[in-house]
C-alpha cells in the first residue's frame, strides 16, 4: 500500500490535479484526487514534492526480446521465414525477458510494451502486451494474443524474391493474406456445419485457421505494417474485405493521405522516428508525420520499432514530434492513453483511474527532453529500484 502525495498528477483523463495524491493498493489504483481531499491512512507516503506524475508509457510497437541486443542469430527469433504465412507462432513463445532491454525500457518509464514477429512474412504471429518488469513472460503478459501481424509492401518482397518465391510482389503479397482469411473463413463455416449435423464430419485440424479465428471475430486486432500510402489503402482494403478490426504500424507517408485515414477512422501507430530513409519506401519519411496525422483528426499512436530505434527513446521521439509541430499534450497522450486504446488495453493501462493497475512515473523536468529520466517508476504498485 502506498499514497503519492503532493503530485502535479496528469491523468490522462478529463480532469487533473496540479496538487493532488494517488492512493495505490494491492497493485491498483484505489483513489486520485486533490490534496484537500486526501484521508491519511497507514500506508507507505511517497513525497514528490511537486513533481509531475503520470501514467507509465506504452510502446505500441516494438520487437523487445524478440531480436536480443548484443546477439547475432541466437538471439535473433523474430521471423520463421520457412513460410510466408506463419499466423501460428506466437511471440510468447520467443520473448526473453532477461534481455537487458527490457531493464532500460522501464529505467525510461516505459512499463508496457508490445512485442512479435514480423514483418518478413505477409502473416508473421500473434503479439503479445507485456509488462516491463519480470522473470518469467508469463507472469509479466497484459494480454498474450493482443494481434496478428501482417506485413505489406517492401519487406515480404524483399524476403521472398531472394528465395524465388511467392511473394515477389505487392499483388502476391495481398493474395496471399486474401487466401490464409477466406481460407479460415470456410475453415469455420464448414466446423459450424458439423456441429449442426451430425453426418457433417469436422474439417481436419488446421493451426492456421486457428490462429486466424479471433482476428476473424474481432476478438484479436490486425496489425498492418504498412509505410507507403498505396501499402496502407491495401491494408485498408483487405481489412473492409474480412470487416477486421484493424492498426495501421508505422504509416510512413501516412501524412500524404492524412485526411482520407481520418475518413476511414483507421487508427495508426507511426515510428520510428529517429531514423534515416534506410530503404525505398522510407524515402518520404517526414518529422511532421504525427503532428499532420493528429491535426487531421487520426488516432494516432508513437512507437520505436525497437531495436530499429533503441526503446528506451521513446519519449525522446515525441519530443521529436514536437518540435516538428505536435501539441505537446498530445504527444504525452500518443505514449500512453492512445496507444492503450487503439491495441484495446485501457481497461488496465494507459491512464490515472480508479481500478486501473498502478503504474506510473515520477518526473522532474520535462519527460520529453533529452536530459530527463523518471525519478521513480512504479509498476504493478511496486516502486522499482533505479539503476544508474
Amino acid at each position: 500500500m502506498m499514497i503519492i502525495i503532493n503530485a502535479n498528477i496528469k491523468t490522462m483523463e478529463k480532469e487533473n490535479f496540479p496538487n493532488g495524491f494517488i492512493r495505490i493498493r494491492n497493485g491498483k489504483i484505489e483513489q486520485v484526487g486533490g490534496m484537500p481531499d486526501l484521508k491519511w491512512e497507514d500506508d507507505e507516503i511517497l513525497d514528490v514534492q511537486g513533481a509531475t506524475v503520470l501514467p507509465g508509457l506504452i510502446d505500441a510497437h516494438s520487437h523487445i526480446g524478440m531480436w536480443e541486443d548484443g546477439l547475432g542469430f541466437e538471439g535473433d527469433d523474430g521471423n520463421e521465414e520457412t513460410d510466408p504465412t506463419t499466423p501460428q507462432m506466437r511471440a510468447i513463445d520467443a520473448i526473453n525477458p532477461m534481455d537487458f532491454c527490457f531493464r532500460e525500457a522501464l529505467d525510461a518509464g516505459i512499463t508496457t510494451v508490445l512485442t512479435g514477429p514480423g514483418s518478413a512474412n505477409p502473416i508473421s504471429g500473434t503479439w503479445c502486451a507485456v509488462k516491463t518488469a519480470g522473470r518469467r513472460i508469463d507472469d509479466m503478459t497484459v494480454s498474450e494474443q493482443v494481434g496478428m501481424k501482417f506485413a505489406l509492401g517492401e519487406n515480404p518482397k524483399s524476403v521472398y524474391n531472394g528465395k524465388g518465391q511467392t511473394p515477389m510482389t505487392r499483388m502476391g503479397t495481398a493474395a496471399l493474406i486474401r487466401e490464409e482469411l477466406q481460407k479460415t473463413v470456410r475453415y469455420m463455416q464448414d466446423m459450424k456445419k458439423s456441429k449442426k449435423e451430425p453426418d457433417v464430419d469436422p474439417p481436419e485440424y488446421d493451426a492456421k485457421c486457428e490462429a486466424l479465428i479471433p482476428v476473424l471475430k474481432r476478438k484479436m486486432k490486425a496489425f498492418f505494417h504498412a509505410h507507403r500510402a498505396d501499402d496502407i489503402f491495401t491494408a485498408i482494403r483487405i481489412a473492409k474485405e474480412f470487416k477486421l478490426d484493424y492498426v495501421i504500424i508505422h504509416a510512413t507517408e501516412g501524412y500524404q493521405v492524412a485526411d482520407l485515414l481520418a475518413e476511414e477512422k483507421a487508427p495508426v501507430i507511426a515510428g520510428p522516428i529517429i531514423c534515416d530513409r534506410s530503404k525505398p519506401e522510407l524515402r518520404n519519411m517526414k518529422l511532421q508525420n504525427a503532428a499532420v496525422l493528429k491535426k487531421n483528426g487520426v488516432k494516432t499512436a508513437i512507437c520505436t520499432d525497437h531495436p530499429v530505434i533503441p526503446i528506451q527513446y521513446l519519449a525522446l521521439s515525441a519530443g521529436l514530434c514536437v518540435k516538428a509541430g505536435l501539441d505537446y499534450e498530445e504527444a504525452l497522450r500518443m505514449l500512453t492513453i492512445v496507444p492503450a486504446e487503439i491495441c484495446g488495453l485501457s481497461s488496465r493501462v494507459g491512464s490515472i483511474k480508479k481500478g486501473k493497475d498502478a503504474d506510473l512515473i515520477v518526473v522532474k523536468g520535462d519527460l520529453l527532453d533529452v536530459y530527463t529520466s523518471p525519478s521513480y517508476v512504479i509498476l504493478n504498485g511496486k516502486l522499482i529500484e533505479k539503476h544508474d
